[in-house]
């Protein structure tokens, strides 16, 4: 299998994805999101196997995802699909460089001591520490209450983004374009949370979909 060959997740049917390959109009495309991502949380929450569990965690590390976010990437924020993109999302983040996100989260932590205790990370906040949160997260959306698994995921976003920011201001003397760069990833994470947030508080209204 060459690098660009992608792997359709087995835990979709073909021809859920297949109907809208090729060119979609916009309709059948958000259908197929949304389509996808109820189907996706009611396997989850109806299974109680653990493999099937650790393959709807492990989505995100697996080429097959690129699939996936075709479909929900550009969905509402405020969404099902949009906030499983989310989660998914924020998994790959801190799987691609651990460590800078665990340093980040370090360094915000003091300044958001209640979004600290939500996000839910263990002490010390390494690296392996934060995989293991976004694994916890996403098991939580499938097996518990899935607007804390959106909450908690908010949570851990703004400490981040406050680290991140943090880190902009100590650039910005010396390096003026990666203080600004990195502002603009802080506020983009804050702006995450916030959808985030959003998306719980109307899952428990009943219509997130």
């Amino acid at each position: 299998m060459t690098p660009r060959q992608y792997h359709r997740p087995a835990l979709f049917e073909n021809h859920m994805i297949e109907r809208f390959e090729g060119g979609a109009d916009p309709a059948a495309l958000s259908e197929a999101a949304h389509t996808t991502a109820r189907t996706l949380v009611m396997r989850g929450r109806a299974n109680t196997d653990p493999t099937v569990l650790n393959r709807l965690v492990s989505l995100a590390d697996a080429d097959g995802l690129q699939e996936i976010a075709a479909l929900w990437a550009g969905c509402p924020p405020v969404s099902l699909p949009g906030a499983l993109w989310r989660l998914y999302a924020l998994r790959r983040v801190v799987l691609q460089d651990p460590q800078k996100c665990a340093t980040w989260f370090r360094d915000g932590r003091a300044h958001a001591p209640l979004q600290r205790v939500v996000a839910g990370v263990e002490e010390p906040p390494g690296p392996k520490e934060l995989v293991d949160l976004t694994t916890s997260i996403l098991s939580g959306a499938f097996t518990g209450d899935f607007d804390m698994a959106l909450l908690r995921a908010a949570a851990f976003c703004k400490v981040v983004a406050i680290g991140e920011s943090l880190h902009a201001d100590a650039a910005d003397p010396a390096d003026t374009s990666r203080g600004t760069a990195l502002t603009h990833s802080a506020a983009r994470l804050h702006r995450t949370a916030e959808e985030l947030e959003a998306s719980a508080s109307e899952w428990r209204k009943g219509l997130l979909d």
